[in-house]
């Protein structure tokens, strides 16, 4: 078994817990912007010191209900200011936050609720409320319910008025790094979610050791600022938001995907956090518009493409040549300046995570000026547990182990973590921890991957995933999925072939893509149904599956392809709320065109 460990670097007392830093900043540097709130068209900065009154306020107001150390409390909402606000106070007041997607049906919020054993709920809008009671209806001893859109804050605030200084800090302080902290259910492909048991230790540890040792660059900025539009019920987004509130970088939050563009703009950030799928949009986004400006700005753009990816590959092999150099300047001036602008101008670097980003596209975006740094991690390693880093960034690794965590590649693959940064176990269900964390402390990841000399990780698929054809070749979906998905037609793509007699691939087209690839290609009366089989539509999914066989030997190689007549989104049942597909389910629900490929 090969294995890799970093020292630690912070070593996190025991007695701190995560609603600490409010409350010190607060008292230390209350005139401090901590986060830049929205309202309306303009942004408003919020000091340490208000972010702690207003934490403070929820806190005793939670208690005042009845809250008591160690009570979970969910929080069903998109990602906004009073998220955070909330979050904190749920830990000022010694409870244990419960994150539900905001798109969540009323089967899952009622499996999540009655599994924690939620004493109260806050919920974003009266939908949402709608939901929860859906979800409750028929449970004895149904918890209290808050609606942030109906003035839950100022409710809760108001109600908490009588509750003492003394009684707060009390709570606050009694809770230390071994309590439960938040459960975060995973968003599993199948079967029922199961809730990780994170600590106050997981987490303190892992913001403190990522933001002090391989992203410290970032953090360290003059005027430093990060715009979080990623749900905060998921595990990445919710370890960037204590990152960003223990190192003091302005936080601003995008509840609306659609917004994310002008609130770039307008904010103006540093440093950025997204999946995979956000900087493939970003690009074909691009892309389309250079192209949909006429051929020569389409020629200029695809060249400055080749440039950037060339210059890229060129410094991470130990330098640029004169030549090249001079061409990316020249089309920093023509290109790159400009997609930059389109993010605010002052973003440099990003963080990305979930899914692999794919190699072309991360070159892309360091030749043009943003870098980004593919991590590592689950929900029961506290979201990371590697990272790339400033200036020894591996591209087409996901880094080595932040400090204080070890990884290691089992015998037949399997990526294994051990740190403390590791959960603590399933909620009310010791079989799958005990099938999770082996006797030797080891968490089993079950992803597939590799170690290199230096450390660095690659990740190849997920053991459960890994495809067997008839002819018994093994086949590692993820890479190729990765690939044909970059292209800018392609919304979704699932590898398939096991037990089959060879491997293919079911496609999805991107909604958001076809009108402009329409116009552009004078389709503009064609439907997006009948693109499935248009040959120039085909043609392009051609030549997405041909670079993706690229990366495989030939029996591994996708041999045909069926469009689906229908996206994979979360809302049709097909995605998890992380934007994981959900195999089994689109094997059953596509069972038709999956037989056609092969019949």
């Amino acid at each position: 078994m090969r294995e890799y460990s970093v020292p630690v670097l912070v070593d996190v007392p025991l007695s701190d817990n995560c609603a600490d830093i409010v409350f010190e900043r607060g008292e230390q540097e209350p005139g401090t912007v901590v986060i830049n709130r929205k309202s309306g068209e303009s942004w408003t900065p919020v000091t340490a010191a208000e972010l702690r009154d207003q934490v403070a306020g929820v806190a005793r107001g939670l208690i005042d209900a009845g809250v008591e150390p160690g009570d979970r409390v969910a929080l069903m909402s998109r990602t906004r200011y009073e998220w955070t606000v909330v979050d904190y106070a749920i830990w000022a007041a010694g409870g244990v936050s419960v994150p539900i997607y905001e798109t969540s049906s009323p089967e899952q919020v009622r499996w999540i609720l009655t599994d924690s054993g939620a004493k109260a709920v806050i919920v974003e809008s009266e939908a949402h409320e709608r939901t929860v009671r859906e979800a409750l209806s028929g449970i004895a001893g149904e918890p209290s319910v808050w609606c942030l859109d109906n003035g839950a804050l100022a409710e809760l605030t108001a109600g908490g008025a009588d509750v003492s200084e003394e009684t707060l800090k009390e709570r606050r302080l009694a809770r230390g790094g071994l309590d439960l902290a938040t459960l975060i259910y995973t968003s599993g492909t199948t079967g029922q979610p199961k809730g990780c048991r994170l600590t106050h230790d997981n987490l303190l540890f892992t913001a403190r050791n990522v933001a002090r040792g391989p992203l410290e660059a970032l953090f360290e900025l003059d005027g430093r600022a990060a715009l979080l539009f990623l749900p905060l019920a998921h595990s990445l987004a919710r370890i960037i938001e204590i990152v960003l509130i223990e190192t003091a970088t302005v936080l601003a939050h995008t509840p609306n995907m659609k917004n994310v563009a002008p609130d770039l703009q307008e904010f103006k950030p540093t440093f950025l956090l997204g999946v995979p799928r956000v900087f493939e949009k970003v690009y074909n986004a691009a892309e389309q518009k250079a192209s949909s400006s006429g051929a020569l700005t389409g020629k200029i753009f695809h060249r400055a493409v080749q440039v950037a990816v060339a210059w890229s590959r060129a410094e991470s092999a130990g330098g640029a040549g004169a030549g090249l150099r001079l061409q990316r300047a020249v089309f920093d001036r023509l290109v790159y300046a400009k997609l930059r602008a389109a993010t605010g101008g002052r973003l440099s670097a990003a963080v990305c995570g979930g899914s692999a980003l794919g190699e072309r596209l991360s070159h892309f975006f360091r030749g043009a000026g943003i870098e980004i740094f593919e991590g590592y991690g689950l929900t029961e390693t506290s979201a990371p547990s590697a990272v790339n880093i400033p200036g020894a960034n591996k591209i087409g690794t996901v880094g080595k182990p932040f400090p204080g965590v070890t990884i290691a590649v089992a015998d037949d693959g399997e990526v294994l973590v051990k740190g403390r940064h590791v959960f603590d176990g399933y909620w009310n269900n010791p079989e799958a921890t005990a099938e999770a964390i082996d006797e030797d402390g080891w968490f089993h990841t079950g992803d597939v991957g590799s170690l290199d000399a230096d450390g660095y990780l690659r990740i190849t698929g997920r053991k459960k995933e890994i495809i067997v054809t008839a002819g018994g070749k093994n086949v590692a979906p993820a890479p190729m999925e990765d690939r044909i998905r970059a292209h800018p037609l392609v919304s979704q793509a699932m590898v398939i072939g096991d037990d089959r007699p060879f491997v293919a691939a079911l496609v999805t087209l991107d909604p958001e893509a076809l009108g402009p690839w329409k116009q552009a290609n004078g389709k503009a009366g064609v439907s997006d149904a009948e693109l499935c089989a248009d040959p120039d539509v085909l043609a392009a999914v051609q030549k997405a599956v041909d670079e993706a066989n690229i990366l495989v030997s030939k029996p591994e190689q996708v041999k045909k392809f069926a469009i689906l007549p229908t996206d994979l989104t979360e809302e049709s049942g097909h995605l998890t709320p992380s934007l994981k597909v959900k195999r089994n389910v689109v094997a059953r629900d596509f069972a038709k065109d999956i037989e056609a490929i092969y019949g």
